[in-house]
Order: structure tokens, then sequence, then C-alpha cells
């Protein structure tokens, strides 16, 4: 990791760093984002499977094969516009908030121990999912196939269900961003740091490559309950009806009592095989933004 001169260093130089260090962020989150859309369309689908029921599951690769046999391969990138408008702003926040809490707490505590980083993590994370939770409101809802598209389904949220709509799913959604972020980037920046002191890995693909295959795993285990949970919520309908899920603690009882403790991680191989790539890819490309642009490491 950065010394503390670095830090300062980099830190004092204005504007143009700070751009460079969010935009790099937000580019290679949405870089990941693209190439695994695919993945995420699946696992949404994954998640809405028997609401409210017992019963066998449909699984990863038989969903995969139904959108492509029914709705065509523009079925796997449903909701791709939403997506990459919020992993560019989200990315760029989620990542980019990470260093600057960091050096933050070390000016005022004099230390970037390990719960400092997680507090840093998931202040990030949540952060930039309470800004950018109606693009994520829109891509879920356009992957579960509305044929109104993007701007028929903003009219549609807005008018039947109000404008407040757009920021349902918003507590469990700051609560997954807050595990995902302090997870992923505490994972990744530990296992750096261990790579490097107990192996001869020196700054470079392969020290990126494993310290981001950790962080992703990490990231799924910690994160899948919460992500079936904020999905069910942002999907259901408002607001003239009984609501299915009040809350999300309500949801998690409906869906333990109806379901079975094990729906909680419905969705979670394609949740890990989208975490798991996407984690690789953004931390890789994120690394080698900042190397093109002549920034330190993460």
């Amino acid at each position: 990791m950065d010394s503390k001169d670095d830090r300062d260093k980099e830190w004092s130089t204005s504007l143009p760093y700070a751009l460079c260090h969010f935009s790099t962020s937000g580019g290679a989150v949405a870089v990941a984002t693209a190439f695994t859309h695919p993945l995420d369309v699946v696992k949404v689908r994954l998640q809405m499977q028997l609401l409210g029921q017992r019963g066998p599951l449909v699984g990863m690769g038989e969903t995969f094969g139904r959108i492509i046999k029914v709705e065509g391969v523009r079925g796997l990138y449903l909701g791709l516009v939403p997506a990459l408008t919020r992993s560019t702003l989200y990315g760029g926040l989620r990542l980019g908030l990470y260093q600057p809490c960091k050096y933050l707490s070390d000016l005022m505590v004099g230390s970037t121990n390990i719960f400092v980083k997680i507090a840093s993590g998931a202040f990030s994370g949540a952060l930039a999912t309470a800004l950018t939770n109606p693009m994520e409101v829109l891509k879920v809802r356009l992957q579960m196939n509305s044929r109104r598209g993007l701007t028929g389904e903003i009219h549609k949220i807005i008018s039947e269900e109000g404008f407040r709509a757009l920021w349902k799913g918003v507590g469990p959604a700051m609560t997954r961003a807050g595990a995902l972020t302090a997870s992923q980037l505490v994972t990744y920046d530990e296992s750096k740091q261990a790579l490097l002191k107990w192996t001869h890995l020196e700054e470079g693909f392969h020290l990126h490559l494993i310290s981001s295959f950790v962080a992703g795993t990490v990231g799924t285990l910690v994160t899948a309950p919460v992500d079936m949970l904020k999905t069910r919520l942002m999907l259901q309908q408002d607001s003239r009806g009984p609501r299915i899920y009040r809350n999300v603690f309500h949801c998690a009882y409906q869906v333990v009592l109806t379901e079975g403790a094990g729906a909680l991680y419905k969705g979670g191989f394609a949740t890990f095989a989208r975490i798991g790539p996407q984690t690789t890819i953004t931390f890789l490309v994120c690394e080698k933004l900042r190397k093109l642009a002549g920034m330190n490491a993460m």
C-alpha cells in the first residue's frame, strides 16, 4: 500500500488527481458490469423463484437457457443502460471514497487499522447506493422483462407508485453495498499486504489477480442474503393493495418462514458467478487505469 508521504502528496494535488481517482474507479466498475450483466439478469430471475412458496428451484443453467429461448440474447441485457449509468456513478463513489476515508481517519486518529478500513468501506458503499438507488430499481424492474423500456418504466413507477418508489429497497441496498464494499476492499487491501509480506509476489498482475479473487469470494458470502432481500423489496409493487413485505426484517422473516432459510441464498451461485468475475475485472482494470494515469496502486 502507499506510504503516508505518498498519500500526503497525492491528496494535496488538487482537482485533477481527484478526477482521475474517481473516474478510474467508475470506469473500472462500468467495464466489469458490461461483462457480467447477463449473470446479473439470471441472478435476479433466480431470486424471484417460488415467491412465498417452497419447492424445487430451477438452476442457473436452465434459467439461462429459458431466457435465451423465450426472449433471445437481448433478454440477457435487459436493464443494461441503467446498470451502466449506475455502475459509473456508484463505482466511482464506492471505490473512490474508500482511500480518502482511510486518509482522513489516519489524519484524525493516527491509524488505518482493519476496523477503520471496514468503517471506510461501509460508509463509501452505503453513501454511493443512497445516491444511485433509482438506477438500481429501474435495472431490476427491466431485468424482469419489462416491455415498456427505460422511459416507460420510469413513468409507470412515478405515476403508479410515486416518486419515493425509486428509493424502494434503499435500506437493504445500503446495507448490502456497505457490506460488499467493506468486505471487498478490506479483503483486497489486506490480501495484498499479506501476499507482499509473505510471498515473493510484487505489485503487478498476479498480485492483483489473486487478491481480487479472494475479495470476490468473501464479498459473495457476506452479501448474498442481503442482495436477495433487496431484490424482493425492489420488485414489490406498491401501494393500493397490501404489500407482501413491510420492511427488510419482515421480508427476511417471511422468506425464511415460507421458503426456508436456504432461500436467503437463492441465486447464490449466480451471485458468486457474477461478483467473483466482476470483482476481479474491477480491480484489475482499476489498477491498470491508475497505472496508465500515473497514479499509485490501490
